[in-house]
């Protein structure tokens, strides 16, 4: 597909309030799930937030989320969800970035945005420049890694646990006591067929008749 036609559809599925703000933002958009979504460069991010709000009408920020694409040059996307009370229209602003640029923050721009960073640094690794109180949320403050990588392990990285001697919580290196194990997905009413081993009850299905 040409780039002119693709801008022909984009402008034929754009609402004109959704027309109006790409042209005067000047970013790159599409429609994805009925929704308007902008993607714009980290630099001009605060610019392109402050115009959304003052400029468009969209007063409140829902959400700031994350999304991982390892393979990518820039694995993490940075997604906004904004709405607009007065206009009735919701829209989606993404902006890429890598584990060491940090994008900045909005908190002076919708102060909502403290927590939801807060948890994108944590759960992500997502660095915020500017924001007042950039520090894990959800994890605890020793905690090793971003569970929501998807390089994390699922064991983590370490385990805790209460020590009766020391009198207070440790981390140890996480130990997997069952390397495999086996899990029998049949039914149970059917019982399993085990080829040397008859678990308590099943003798009874033979005794039928």
């Amino acid at each position: 597909m040409s780039s002119l036609v693709k801008q022909q559809a984009l402008e034929t599925a754009l609402t004109p309030l959704g027309a109006e703000m790409v042209a005067e933002l000047g970013v790159q958009a599409h429609v994805a799930f009925g929704e308007l979504t902008l993607v714009v460069s980290r630099e001009a991010l605060p610019g392109v937030m402050t115009a959304l709000k003052t400029r468009f009408g969209f007063q409140q920020l829902l959400d700031v989320c994350g999304a991982d694409y390892p393979d990518r040059e820039e694995r993490f996307e940075v997604v906004y969800h904004l709405l607009s009370m007065t206009r009735n229209a919701r829209i989606r602003v993404k902006v890429a970035t890598d584990e060491l640029q940090p994008v900045p923050s909005v908190v002076e721009i919708y102060p909502s945005a403290g927590w939801f960073e807060r948890e994108a640094f944590d759960m992500y690794g997502m660095l915020f420049s500017g924001h007042p109180d950039l520090r894990r949320l959800l994890t605890d403050y020793g905690f090793q890694g971003h569970p929501l990588r998807k390089d994390f392990p699922m064991t983590g990285y370490v385990e805790v646990r209460y020590d009766e001697e020391q009198k207070r919580v440790v981390y140890e290196p996480v130990k997997l006591t069952q390397e495999f194990r086996q899990f029998d997905f049949l039914s149970p009413w059917e019982g399993a067929e085990y080829p040397t081993t008859v678990l308590p009850g099943d003798e009874k299905a033979g005794s039928k008749g």
